[in-house]
């Protein structure tokens, strides 16, 4: 299903706010507002969250080919595929409009969130969070399989997130890295990013373990929902999000020209 074609099952002001506060917890290194459009880049990071346009009113659809073009003048400034990100508060007009022009749906996220009375959680932390930031992405790279160029780019992002920010880290004896998570507090909400498990250590709890670890830190830190946003195919973490009481808020999609 396209993300917002039930837009009446929806909670908006909730779609709304957890789109602001993800936007400040993976920011964008160049924001550009076109309307309510918001468009997102960043030179040092190829990922479609931070470089797509982002409509943020269903009623905002004047003008669609110009801003389009506008916006991939924009992407092509920086070497980046002109990509949409179709949330609940894409115009109904807009979606229209890319599905006559052909253009492409790529993966499908789910955003869950959960609710966080901080009763049912320990009074101390088990697993503290590392101050080691360039420990971290090296760990997150390695435990991806990603290019260790992308240090300085990821290294950016983070840097540039305002909240307070979790960086969890679970390695072995030897000092191999096998899981990461990254947590956000902002205010009551806490954002989980960056979560992973490398293939060698997976179906052994790591990542139930680092994930409660990133939750009991946030519910401590006074977060009373925490949010976070995975791949509508991925079922493992499905299930894992799931087991811990997490449920769907809302769906996206990322939308490209043509093919692309």
């Amino acid at each position: 299903m396209v993300a917002g074609t039930e837009r009446g099952r929806i909670d908006l002001p909730m779609v709304r706010r957890l789109e602001a506060v993800g936007f400040r917890s993976w920011p964008a290194a160049s924001v550009h507002y076109d309307g309510s459009w918001l468009v997102r880049l960043t030179a040092g990071h190829g990922s479609k969250r931070l470089n797509s346009v982002n409509p943020l009113d269903p009623s905002d659809h004047g003008n669609l080919a110009a801003r389009l073009s506008r916006a991939g003048t924009r992407f092509a400034e920086y070497g980046r595929p002109l990509t949409v990100r179709q949330t609940p508060l894409c115009s109904p007009v807009l979606a229209a409009h890319l599905d006559a022009a052909g253009w492409s749906l790529l993966e499908e996220s789910i955003v869950m969130a959960v609710d966080l009375p901080v009763a049912v959680h320990p009074a101390t932390v088990e697993h503290l969070p590392v101050k080691d930031l360039a420990r971290f992405v090296d760990a997150r790279l390695a435990i991806c399989g990603e290019d260790a160029r992308g240090k300085a780019g990821l290294s950016e992002v983070i840097n540039a997130i305002r909240a307070e920010t979790g960086l969890f880290l679970f390695e072995e004896p030897d000092g191999e890295p096998s899981a990461v998570a990254l947590a956000v507090q902002d205010n009551d909400l806490c954002g989980l990013h960056q979560i992973a498990v490398a293939p060698a250590f997976r179906r052994q709890g790591l990542g139930r373990n680092i994930l409660a670890a990133a939750l009991r830190w946030a519910a401590l830190k006074g977060a009373r929902k925490a949010w976070l946003a995975v791949g509508a195919e991925n079922a493992p973490a499905l299930a894992l999000y799931e087991s811990f009481g997490f449920s769907e808020v809302y769906r996206y999609v990322y939308r490209r020209p043509g093919g692309a």
